[in-house]
């Protein structure tokens, strides 16, 4: 058949547009993929393999094992738990993978974890975070990525009141709420307006019997994301504009960075009713680690105990969903750390997602991270 050419080359096009675009509205709930399988590490490209260092009911420590005979640092990456993958933070593993050993917490869709393995609430993810550390050994670091900040900051000041050997040498906290009442946001507002059986009249349901959970109840993941895209709709009309001109025009590799982008965005994970509920009551609407009314399993957390694990927080100037001084507020909190040991990075011409992912955390952030590191091995 011969190549279409001129104007009807160019409707062809636009045809074809159009039905990726219409094809492209819809859900997934499984796991996409993390696609990293090479990393460029020094002067070479070396391969990279994915292994499940420890698998617990709720989620896994995924290891990026890179194929050298040199160690690099070890870094835990906390993910979200708030209705997506952790594959959104590939493109944060894969720069870190350039100096760094890798691990990430790879939280399992609360659906498919059968009601028998109880319940997962706040608490839990701490105790996951310290049972990773422990398994990945000591001399790791952490880096915790938005809303897990709060848990990350729990775990390290539990691991260092009890002299813990895994308690990370470096901390990183990027976007995260340790302290809400710092520039509150529409996120913030959301939460702290309505009470909190509102949210579990409206926004939770119950796992299906077709499903491995059924029975539990659970925070829907598609729910949260009607949440964020409502919050910045024009940008998603406007980036699905982008797509279709790209499409249209055939510029493929434009039109592949978008479409990876939104194949992990519209990517759902459901949260465990508690640890949704807990969420909103503890770190959104009390505030309590930063007010020192955190508690884990029944004592309070002191972020004060933390002596030795250096401290890095970095946030967005233009993040709508974490406002300014909501990540610094941790500095206050580890107040026996020595100056030496904090710093802060504000940059300045990001948003949310830019602050972890993307052209500026690759150039700017990412280097303020690794010196952090380095510095404490």
């Amino acid at each position: 058949m011969p190549r279409l050419s001129g104007p009807f080359a160019q409707l062809s096009r636009h045809n074809a547009a159009a039905l990726e675009m219409v094809s492209r509205f819809r859900l997934s709930h499984e796991r996409p993929a993390f696609g990293i399988t090479t990393v460029r590490d020094g002067n070479r490209d070396v391969p990279v393999r994915e292994e499940v260092a420890l698998d617990l009911p709720f989620g896994q420590l995924l290891h990026f094992r890179k194929e050298i005979d040199t160690p690099r640092p070890k870094v835990l990456v906390t993910a979200p738990l708030s209705g997506h993958f952790a594959t959104l933070l590939a493109g944060t593993v894969k720069v870190l993978l350039r100096d760094h050993d890798v691990y990430i917490t790879d939280w399992k869709n609360a659906r498919d974890v059968p009601k028998s393995a109880g319940a997962f609430g706040v608490e839990d993810y701490v105790a996951y975070v310290i049972r990773f550390l422990e398994e990945i050994g000591p001399g790791a670091h952490i880096l915790g990525v938005c809303q897990p900040c709060v848990q990350a900051l729990a775990a390290v000041a539990v691991m260092s009141e009890d002299r813990n050997p895994a308690t990370p040498l470096s901390m990183t906290l990027m976007a995260g709420p340790v302290d809400v009442r710092e520039s509150p946001t529409t996120v913030n507002a959301l939460a702290d307006e309505k009470p909190l059986d509102w949210f579990e009249r409206n926004v939770i349901a119950t796992v299906p019997l077709r499903y491995a959970g059924a029975g539990r109840r659970v925070y829907p993941g598609f729910v949260q994301l009607t949440a964020f895209m409502s919050m910045n709709m024009e940008r998603h009309r406007a980036q699905h504009k982008r797509l279709y001109d790209h499409l249209a025009a055939g510029e493929t590799e434009e039109a592949r960075k978008v479409k990876e982008f939104y194949d992990e965005y519209f990517a759902v994970l459901d949260l465990t009713e508690e640890f949704y509920i807990e969420t909103i009551e503890r770190i959104f609407k009390k505030a309590e680690l930063a007010t020192g009314e955190f508690t884990y399993r029944g004592r309070k957390v002191n972020p004060a105990a933390i002596r030795h694990t250096a401290l890095l927080t970095v946030e967005g100037g233009r993040d709508d969903i974490c406002g300014l001084g909501q990540t610094s507020a941790a500095h206050d909190l580890c107040s026996s750390l020595r100056p030496h040991l904090k710093r802060h990075h504000l940059q300045a011409n990001v948003g949310h997602y830019g602050v972890f992912n993307g052209r500026r955390w690759e150039n700017e952030i990412y280097p303020v991270v690794r010196n952090m590191i380095l510095a404490m091995e």
